[in-house]
């Protein structure tokens, strides 16, 4: 039987404000199975972002289970969880963050040199990623001398470099206009087919949302499906 790639169990997170408490999560759940998208749609401040840094890894919950490929992670020390994050997760947000000092082929090298990989072996990775997601041509320019839709293929394909289990995706496209979005939508969704990761997406693009498997939103503080 196959493992999920992610499953959340019963995850409740709250913060000290003063001398109350702030409940964001109040036992979210949600399950991920390989090769699936998934699109997260809810209004700003229902706990977005703390969903998807607890399931990165980023933050730890109060309560509740972070599994990835059928490992409990969230009681793991702060070094194993940032060898999972590193070689299970690939993170794209809303500003594609590449390193400004080098070439996209350069930032896309680079999660892969940290992970180990020797050199030579990074850069045809990151040569088969630029040619896949045809911005080959584009892989000696830094992110400043390139189009807001190649930064963000750029970013989507450093993510997947090391071809993590699960992509956690904050509103991938939001900077972008339509046409440009659906067109860096279509290189995603084709990278996670093909692969078989699992895509976590956060995005407020209900066009985009509905091309995704299923749709689900936070609604006081859990996860529920989302009605289309």
């Amino acid at each position: 039987m196959t493992n999920p790639a992610l499953q959340l169990r019963a995850v409740a997170q709250e913060y000290g404000q003063g001398d109350s408490v702030l409940q964001v999560l109040k036992g979210a759940s949600l399950t991920l199975m390989p090769g699936e998208m998934v699109a997260l749609v809810a209004p700003s401040g229902t706990g977005k972002s703390t969903l998807l840094q607890i399931a990165g890894l980023l933050e730890k919950p109060t309560s509740g289970e972070v599994i990835l490929g059928g490992r409990e992670a969230s009681a793991l020390s702060d070094d194993e969880r940032t060898a999972l994050r590193r070689n299970d997760i690939g993170f794209v947000y809303q500003f594609h963050h590449l390193l400004p000092e080098f070439s996209a082929r350069e930032n896309i090298m680079l999660p892969q040199l940290i992970a180990g990989l020797p050199r030579d072996e990074a850069g045809s990775r990151a040569d088969d990623m630029l040619d896949y997601l045809r911005i080959a041509h584009r892989a000696e320019h830094r992110p400043a001398e390139l189009s807001g839709g190649e930064q963000q293929r750029v970013a989507i394909a450093r993510a997947v470099a090391n071809a993590p289990r699960l992509l956690l995706a904050d509103e991938p496209t939001g900077n972008l206009d339509p046409q440009t979005a659906s067109y860096v939508f279509e290189a995603l969704e084709a990278l996670v087919r093909q692969s078989g990761l699992s895509a976590l997406i956060a995005t407020h693009n209900l066009e985009l949302a509905a091309r995704m498997d299923r749709q689900v939103t936070l609604r006081d503080g859990q996860v529920v499906p989302r009605e289309a």
